[in-house]
């Protein structure tokens, strides 16, 4: 049998490079400009193999019953690597996902082609823009894992974001959103602090170590209107083979502090991820 070589390509928004696991037939990893952006198994769609998407699975598990298709608006694309997932955990999802990079998504395409059957729809577009024009409550979950580069676009951090988000939702939908930080947690905070101005109740998956500053990391946010089920989200997440914590109520509301929220005429990026943080070879 033919050995799978790595693909390389320029796409809109740097050069993309697929390179295949040696260890797993049919397992590839996605990077653009050296950072890791998405890792498939086209075998094991229900195997995540980053930190962050577990934690993004976990939260995708809880949030309705087990098997339950689900309306899902991805903000991001990547390598597809979630929309394998739900179709592959909740059979009959309705999905679109929204990737600015049309080269990218041409490539994923091309070469990590979707499950048959699965109702996924690609739209090469602004993650923003696409919100703003997208049907009200026409998605149960919105998922943002919006990165360029390394950073989150800063209109893709404010109120107007946010409220736009939850118009799109349905009254019991969940935003889910994979950002990155470190302490003193500047962008993480104010980003909780901004999603509170559209939604009431609010949660964070993270590492322990991350919490306390020890290093820079991702963290996984929740927002909605209904509670959720953190108490099992926070046995998934403390069991997973990279455990995290979950945190809500009276301690996040501590975490956010005096944090305000981000409006358009004041946005930045997320912070820039020291050197080597996310960069492979």
């Amino acid at each position: 049998m033919t050995e799978p070589i790595p693909v390389t390509r320029a796409v809109d928004h740097g050069t993309a490079k697929l390179m295949p696991d040696v260890d797993r037939d049919r397992a590839w990893l996605l990077t653009v400009d050296g950072a890791p952006q998405s890792y498939v198994d086209l075998d094991a769609p229900t195997h995540l193999e980053f930190e962050y998407a577990r934690r993004l699975g976990h939260a995708l598990d809880t949030v309705a019953d087990p098997g339950r298709p689900l309306d899902v608006l991805h903000l991001g694309g990547g390598a597809l690597t979630l929309p394998r997932y739900v179709a592959a955990t909740r059979p009959g999802s309705r999905q679109d996902v929204v990737e600015a990079d049309r080269g990218l998504l041409d490539l994923v395409v091309e070469h990590l082609p979707l499950p048959e059957g699965a109702d996924v729809r690609l739209h090469p577009a602004d993650a923003r823009a696409w919100l703003e024009a997208a049907p009200a409550d026409s998605a149960d979950i919105v998922i943002a894992d919006v990165f360029g580069g390394s950073r989150v676009p800063a209109h893709l951090t404010t109120v107007a974001y946010a409220r736009a988000a939850e118009r799109v939702l349905r009254t019991d939908g969940v935003y889910l959103a994979n950002l990155a930080d470190a302490a003193p947690f500047a962008f993480l905070r104010s980003q909780l602090a901004t999603l509170a101005v559209a939604f009431e109740e609010l949660a964070l998956i993270a590492e322990p170590s991350v919490l306390r500053g020890r290093r820079f990391g991702n963290a996984v946010l929740l927002a909605a209107h209904e509670p959720l089920d953190t108490a099992a989200l926070a046995r998934r997440t403390a069991g997973d083979a990279f455990p995290a914590r979950v945190e809500q109520g009276p301690a996040l509301q501590g975490f956010i502090g005096a944090a305000q929220p981000v409006h358009d005429e004041h946005a930045v990026p997320s912070p820039v991820p020291p050197e080597g943080t996310f960069t492979i070879g």
